[in-house]
């Protein structure tokens, strides 16, 4: 006696739903990665424009390091103390003396402020430092 149906041999077609779960994935993965790299850049910060300099490519583990009209630091939003920007480029520094660290400094702080912060990484030993500005005629601010 023969139990076995005879079922013919179908091949799977295009399978839509896990396309559909891939692409639900990478957005939500792009749209996360968006708003951390949003994080980086205290909004409200106006910088100066410079006719010279170029545009670089963001290098990984690049340290944002914002200046605002009244002096205060901020990394990923967080208001951060001269001594904290200190300890914090120190332990950065112990991994690799060419970290990149980009200031991003308001058109409107004084000086003073800017200096602290370069004075900061040349005494732990950051040498790779780059300052944020738009070209000439452009509005808005830095990314």
């Amino acid at each position: 006696m023969n139990f076995k149906k005879r079922i013919p041999n179908q091949q799977a077609g295009f399978q839509m739903a896990p396309m559909v779960d891939i692409m639900f994935i990478l957005l939500t993965f792009f749209m996360t990665a968006f708003i951390f790299a949003q994080w980086e850049n205290k909004l409200g910060i106006q910088v100066p424009t410079a006719s010279s300099g170029s545009q670089h490519d963001r290098e990984v583990g690049e340290v944002v390091i914002n200046i605002d009209r009244e002096g205060k630091i901020y990394i990923n939003s967080i208001e951060k103390s001269p001594d904290q920007l200190r300890d914090l480029l120190a332990m950065v520094a112990d991994v690799s003396k060419l970290q990149p660290v980009i200031i991003r400094a308001d058109a409107d702080v004084a000086h003073k402020h800017f200096v602290q912060v370069l004075d900061i990484c040349r005494s732990v030993d950051i040498v790779n430092v780059a300052i944020a500005s738009l070209p000439p005629g452009a509005e808005g601010t830095a990314n």
